[in-house]
């Protein structure tokens, strides 16, 4: 493998893993490599499992028993063989019996040592061989480093750290992440050719800097990057943060993109190298004020993590105990004498039993991170229809709900006919659940979110583009796409009394909504001055504080009967 800095690699020392449940093996085994090699013992295979589970970018060979209790050396073999991180780590089998060889190699074993043992120079033979064949092709079925940065992908990254870590560092390192704030605008502005050389500007100066601090950097994805290295004061942070951004500038010319830059620091060799990268990209997502160059990961990020984890673990029994309360934000028609309500929007919050009152904004983020959002959609999605389904009922007429439906939503295979079956089960039209998808979900792989959207639209949908004017759609390119209803984003709304340029740009939102001739929703609308300057501009629909907050289906429903 390529050294990590400069010649250091070479003084490295491999890591071995005995397997075998008798101490004595262990200890001749252990006498003979550990001049050579680092030693790690395990008594059974189920230890030995949670060792190679925990230490998978360390280990470079197992010496394997296959006669053991618990779990014996043929069950291990085919653990390693399913999982594809683990089956590269090369594996000699210790046995005395002539006709286990065979199916040891079947199962993936490289090589066998017989029992009992005699000549170590023959056993560190075999030992060398295995580990440098392995290594050699690792590195022939896999590429080190990303094509246009140069620097290492993440997979060899992680290795390579984690030897820095153990063999390179005095003890006190930082896990370092980089990204570089809304990279997305160069590509779209500019085309990708600018950007990759601003990517290619910015991993050249990560390297320069790297290698200053005598660690080592990776380009992890995107326009995220990972360095690490010995521990560096905050002074040098802030200095990294204008370099880096200085590089990116130098290239963008007009275009200002900043940097961001979080920090984990650790003295201590036992810590899981993705673990502290995790908590590195906590500390730098943690960054929304202007002006704050970087992060370290402390106590307050701790706890949020660990509540974070307290959340996802308490998930499954939230929903089948039905924690979550979806609330309802009613919209109100303000065109004509007096504003009435035509539909509301459905809202997720959760009562935790022991926490009490959770907020969206602890939790949804939380679920989307974690890949558990669609299940909560779900869950909305069909509570709000048996809720439009009742009051339809009652009433003898429906009032229409707004439903979320998430980006990685899109993706469900069978969604059109889920919404569809959802509608029906509980006695709705289509038409009367409205599916609210946010602008950003468009500019993600486009051409697949349209054909779906068009599919829920075949359905009878009617389809709601939430926060437009976030920055990701163009007005040119908006006639494109498949909608029913413009939902601007609140965030110009809040300021159209107080700044004219916001204003101006809600009014053009308006106009180009009149020009397709559909709808608009103006969300967040907290007071009579916004509203009346919205219904001037001829905004179709308002929701808001100034009207309503969200409600609990049984103030809503006593709402509704009010207004008749």
């Amino acid at each position: 493998m390529k050294n990590i800095v400069d010649e250091r690699e070479k003084s490295i020392r491999r890591t071995v893993l005995i397997v075998d449940d008798e101490e004595i093996n262990r200890e001749i085994l252990g006498f003979m490599v550990g001049g050579e090699y680092d030693v790690i013992y395990a008594e059974n295979g189920r230890v030995a499992l949670e060792i190679i589970n925990e230490k998978r970018n360390v280990l470079s060979l197992i010496l394997l028993d296959l006669l053991m209790p618990e779990i014996d050396g043929y069950e291990v073999l085919k653990t390693l063989k399913r999982d594809p991180a683990l089956k590269r780590i090369p594996v000699i089998v210790l046995t005395s019996e002539k006709n286990a060889e065979v199916e040891s190699l079947k199962l993936g074993a490289v090589d066998f040592i017989p029992k009992p043992y005699d000549i170590p120079d023959v056993i560190l033979a075999r030992i060398s061989r295995s580990i440098e064949l392995a290594e050699d092709r690792y590195i022939l079925n896999s590429t080190e480093t990303d094509p246009l940065t140069g620097l290492y992908i993440k997979e060899f990254f992680f290795i390579h750290a984690d030897r820095y870590k153990r063999f390179v560092s005095d003890g006190k390192t930082d896990a370092i992440v980089v990204n570089v704030n809304k990279l997305h605008l160069i590509n779209e502005l500019k085309g990708r050719a600018c950007g990759d050389a601003v990517l290619v500007g910015i991993a050249s100066k990560i390297k320069d800097l790297a290698k200053e601090a005598g660690g080592l950097a990776c380009r992890f994805a995107g326009d995220c990057f990972y360095i690490y290295a010995d521990s560096q004061s905050d002074e040098t942070y802030s200095e990294w943060t204008d370099e880096l951004a200085a590089a990116a500038n130098a290239i963008t010319h007009d275009l200002r993109l900043t940097v961001r830059i979080g920090i984990y620091r650790s003295d201590d060799e036992n810590e899981i190298i993705e673990q502290i990268f995790d908590r590195a990209t906590i500390a730098c997502n943690s960054i929304r004020q202007h002006g704050v160059k970087f992060a370290v990961y402390d106590g307050k990020m701790r706890e949020k993590e660990v509540y974070g984890e307290r959340l996802l673990a308490d998930f499954p029994n939230a929903l089948s105990e039905k924690q979550f309360k979806v609330y309802y934000q009613p919209k109100y028609a303000v065109k004509g004498e007096k504003p009435k309500i035509c539909s509301a929007e459905a809202l997720v919050r959760w009562i935790h039993p022991e926490l009490g009152f959770i907020s969206p904004a602890a939790f949804i983020p939380l679920l989307e991170n974690n890949g558990l959002i669609s299940e909560l959609d779900k869950y909305v999605w069909k509570t709000a229809a048996e809720f439009v389904g009742r009051t339809k009922r009652e009433r003898g007429v429906a009032v229409p709900v707004s439903v979320n439906v998430s980006r990685v939503d899109l993706y469900i295979s069978d969604l059109p006919e889920l919404l569809a079956k959802t509608a029906e089960e509980s006695g709705i039209e289509s038409k009367e659940l409205y599916l609210e998808i946010t602008e950003s979900a468009y500019s993600e792989n486009s051409d697949r979110i349209i054909e779906v959207v068009g599919q829920l639209r075949e359905k009878g949908f009617i389809i709601e583009m939430d926060d437009f004017g976030s920055g990701y759609s163009s007005l040119n390119t908006l006639a494109d796409l498949p909608i029913d209803v413009l939902k601007l984003d609140m965030r110009f709304i809040r300021n159209i009394c107080e700044r004219e340029k916001d204003h101006m740009l809600v009014k053009l939102m308006i106009d180009a909504a009149k020009v397709m001739e559909i709808p608009t929703v103006a969300e967040g609308v907290e007071t009579e001055e916004q509203l009346e300057l919205l219904k001037a501009d001829g905004c179709d629909i308002v929701q808001g504080y100034y009207f309503s907050k969200p409600l609990p289906e049984e103030a809503y429903v006593e709402l509704l009967k009010r207004e008749g």
